[in-house]
């Protein structure tokens, strides 16, 4: 599981941006937490919470993309909970880490993903202090 935050540019893959159906249930008293991914990767998914949910909570997802009949099943972490207060924020949401998923099914989501539009990052990018001194030295 992620314990920093990630900018956009250092994810192990692109998010798209996807409306999907999901059902997200929480481990441990299953109650349904989600029911729409606003963000999709073969990693994990954003999801608009229906729930509050806790940093590092173990989930059950399923979701089918749209326009196919396959549902997918996978387990996963809260890997980050927003609360819907920044700038930019889509409301209440929580990053979805997914654990276990087969290599077959990341390498079949990554090819139906292909020709989706990438999710536009809402923060603002990161400042390189490294950088900005290396500049300044030169």
């Amino acid at each position: 599981m992620l314990s920093t935050i990630v900018h956009a540019q250092e994810r192990r893959a692109l998010r798209r941006r996807l409306r999907v159906d999901c059902q997200v249930v929480r481990e441990r008293d299953f109650a349904l937490v989600g029911r729409e991914a606003l963000d999709l990767s073969p990693h994990g998914m954003l999801v608009t919470a229906d729930r509050a949910v806790l940093t590092g909570e173990p989930l059950v997802v399923a979701f089918r993309l749209p326009g196919s009949a396959w549902w997918f099943d996978a387990e996963g972490a809260v890997s980050r909970v927003l609360h819907g207060r920044r700038p930019g924020d889509r409301g209440r949401c929580f990053a979805v880490e997914f654990e276990g998923l087969d290599s077959a099914v990341k390498f079949f989501l990554h090819v139906a993903l292909q020709g989706v539009p990438p999710a536009i990052p809402t923060r603002e990018r990161r400042v390189d202090y490294a950088a900005t001194v290396r500049s300044a030295a030169s």
